[in-house]
């Protein structure tokens, strides 16, 4: 049976924080004795707050370019000027929307810049992405193996909209000790009839499930552990995840 077990003995992240250590704490308080098949899924946002990934956005001089853009979306041009720089390309820019694609392919509102939960602090801020979410996964992990001895996977997720339906769901954008995608082609289905497309986006569906429990709001739940999972296959990144450009569906 598949188990979601909300992680809220977290508190505040704060740059330079031990966050393998906060998480482990968190854990334990929630009376878990973590093994190798649990997924442990962390928002970006503590991530980030760890990593010190704030900018100060009075720092931010915008560009031509964002000056521009920020015309068009009716978003603060400093904003812009750092979705620009985090950003391969921008994909739409409308009044109030601006999706970009990130500089690690993912494609997402504001590049995936947040100023939502930020915690306390002075001026105003933003926070980035993580450099490189599937890194910061591997480290998170292993820093986890000097704690327990058969850490968990660890999963970094992400709250992203869809082309064509209201609302978000939770992905992952960073991923160690666990197959993020699960390709399936070539098995057969009940009838004996093979699989020709079909890849699980495994990674995706956990970190939704988790987002169940941490919410999208002032829950103040920004980890869960995931419990009862198996695969069989080898562990692939978050990475695997992100559709190549040249294989763009739309376009």
């Amino acid at each position: 049976m598949i188990q979601i077990h909300p992680l809220p003995a977290i508190g505040e992240v704060r740059p330079g924080d031990d966050l393998a250590r906060t998480l482990a704490n968190a854990v334990h308080a929630a009376g878990i004795m973590p093994v190798a098949s649990d997924v442990l899924a962390v928002t970006q946002k503590i991530v980030s707050k760890s990593e010190g990934r704030f900018v100060d956005l009075d720092t931010v001089t915008p560009g031509p370019k964002a000056l521009e853009l920020a015309e068009v979306t009716r978003k603060d041009p400093r904003l812009v000027e750092l979705v620009l720089a985090e950003s391969q390309n921008v994909v739409r820019a409308v009044p109030n929307v601006l999706i970009a694609r990130h500089r690690s392919g993912h494609v997402m509102a504001n590049a995936g810049i947040d100023r939502s939960n930020l915690g306390p602090g002075d001026g105003d801020r933003a926070l980035l992405l993580p450099v490189d979410a599937d890194a910061s996964a591997a480290r998170l992990r292993d820093a986890l193996a000097a704690i327990w001895p058969e850490p968990p996977a660890v999963l970094i997720t992400d709250s992203f909209g869809r082309p064509w339906r209201y609302g978000v769901t939770c992905v992952a954008i960073g991923a160690s000790g666990m197959p993020s995608l699960v390709d399936r082609r070539g098995d057969v289905d009940r009838d004996g009839r093979t699989l020709e497309v079909t890849q699980i986006a495994l990674g995706d569906m956990i970190a939704t499930a988790a987002g169940l429990a941490t919410g999208e709001g002032a829950e103040g739940v920004p980890a869960a552990l995931v419990r009862g999972l198996s695969w069989t296959v080898a562990d692939t990144p978050a990475a695997a995840l992100v559709r190549p450009i040249e294989e763009d569906l739309f376009r």
